[in-house]
């Protein structure tokens, strides 16, 4: 008969080695430091088990990180960098550029929007040039370079009624 205490080591090295398929250390997505223009895979539509709350909530946590133009990470984000850094926190692959992402996923109407679906608006150029991330009500969540950083504005505003263009659903 096995003793105890070796029948609980044999078991707790079975478990270990069921985890251990390859050895590989898994990299977290995006990578830190990362080039922007090369994203790390094709986009990819609707990570199972993900929402758009859970989406929005990391997106929510976000506020406050600095605008910085081309940035990707929470040392700084442009618009589109915002909206690829917390979609890939949830193993969803988006295009880098407002005009790529502006194809992702389908279309969307105004009235049927719901949290973690982009929005698009025209802002200094004609068509999709600036995108941020629906949360729910009247809100959406962006970044900005106006004032430098984060944060959460109503669609429904003068400013930004007048420029939206457009939804999209990638969840």
């Amino acid at each position: 008969m096995v003793p105890f205490r070796s029948f609980a080591v044999l078991a707790f090295a079975g478990l270990l080695a069921g985890c251990a398929s390859t050895g590989a250390v898994p990299s977290p997505f995006p990578r830190p430091g990362a080039s922007a223009a090369t994203p790390a895979s094709p986009p990819i539509v609707g990570a199972v088990g993900t929402s758009g709350y859970v989406v929005t909530g990391t997106a929510l946590a976000l506020r406050g990180s600095r605008y910085r133009d081309g940035g990707t990470d929470p040392s700084g984000f442009d618009c589109s960098g915002f909206v690829w850094y917390v979609f890939g926190q949830h193993g969803i692959a988006l295009p880098r550029t407002v005009s790529d992402q502006y194809q992702a996923g389908m279309a969307v109407s105004a009235d049927r929007l719901e949290p973690g679906d982009l929005v698009f608006f025209s802002t200094v150029a004609p068509g999709a040039s600036h995108v941020g991330i629906a949360i729910g009500g009247d809100e959406f969540v962006h970044a900005p370079s106006g004032h430098g950083e984060v944060r959460v504005e109503r669609l429904s505003s003068s400013y930004w009624a007048s420029r939206f263009i457009g939804a999209r659903r990638v969840i």
